[in-house]
């Protein structure tokens, strides 16, 4: 939710240029706008069962709601229209991988991946040209491109986490070192081969705590729609109150008691 629509976008530049300092480097690591996933799901289901009309419509739609996110978060012309480009060429991809799943009249899990990882890398440019629009150096990466590994397990793909750490330590300290902001997409990774995994539902939390541990970050902060750790979730208990101090084994427990 805090990338849903291009003010949002916005909003977050600002948040991260106000926080990035000579003293402070910045990896950025996006998830989809709002509702994006679970789209290019239903996409996907619709290709194998050979709704061409349904992927056609589709692809307006989503090319245009990313248009319409690039121009809101980006107030530079020239920086938009990179960004377009790249969106233009993106959802072109994704169209093919569409109509080849028809073809085929299968979903396989690695097709499956391959469809929704394109909420990330149709945020990702738009994110790292409204950082642009605000003056800072930033490139995106898909999380294959940054480096995070992980084997074959198509759709719940585990992580390796040592090759994980060497490449991304190779591939996004020098750019750090030149004062750049990397734009990494959550919830996607790659295998050895270069084949495009996922990580899970929530994978882009997932993506940020990886890139912080292999970079030996500070600190990794999560932005979200709820503020903070909660008693309860607040949209189904509206008198939910935030918990102030929590220890790491406390919400180590928490969590494998499925609290997120």
């Amino acid at each position: 939710t805090s990338v849903a629509n291009g003010k949002k976008i916005r909003h977050v530049a600002n948040l991260i240029a106000d926080n990035r300092n000579e003293d402070c480097e910045v990896v950025v690591v996006v998830s989809a706008l709002e509702g994006v996933t679970n789209q290019l799901i239903q996409a996907a289901e619709e290709a194998k069962n050979g709704n061409r009309e349904y992927i056609h419509r589709f692809k307006q739609e989503i090319l245009e709601r990313h248009l319409i996110t690039a121009k809101e978060a980006i107030e530079d012309k020239q920086l938009e229209a990179e960004a377009k480009q790249v969106l233009i060429a993106r959802v072109g991809e994704l169209e093919r991988v569409l109509k080849g799943i028809v073809y085929v009249n299968e979903l396989s899990p690695k097709s499956k991946d391959n469809v929704i990882s394109f909420g990330e890398r149709l945020s990702a440019p738009i994110v790292s040209g409204a950082l642009k629009d605000l003056g800072l150096l930033s490139v995106h990466l898909t999380g294959g491109e940054a480096g995070i590994v992980t084997d074959s397990n198509f759709g719940e793909a585990g992580l390796l986490m040592n090759f994980t750490r060497f490449q991304l330590k190779k591939n996004l300290e020098p750019l750090l070192n030149k004062g750049t902001v990397p734009v990494v997409t959550g919830f996607i990774a790659a295998t050895q081969d270069g084949e495009t995994t996922t990580l899970g539902r929530g994978g882009s939390d997932y993506t940020a705590t990886i890139v912080g541990a292999a970079l030996d970050a500070d600190e990794v902060w999560i932005w979200t729609d709820v503020d903070g750790l909660m008693t309860s979730d607040p949209k189904i208990v509206p008198q939910a109150k935030t918990i102030p101090e929590l220890s790491f084994q406390e919400a180590t427990e928490l969590t494998i008691f499925g609290a997120k």
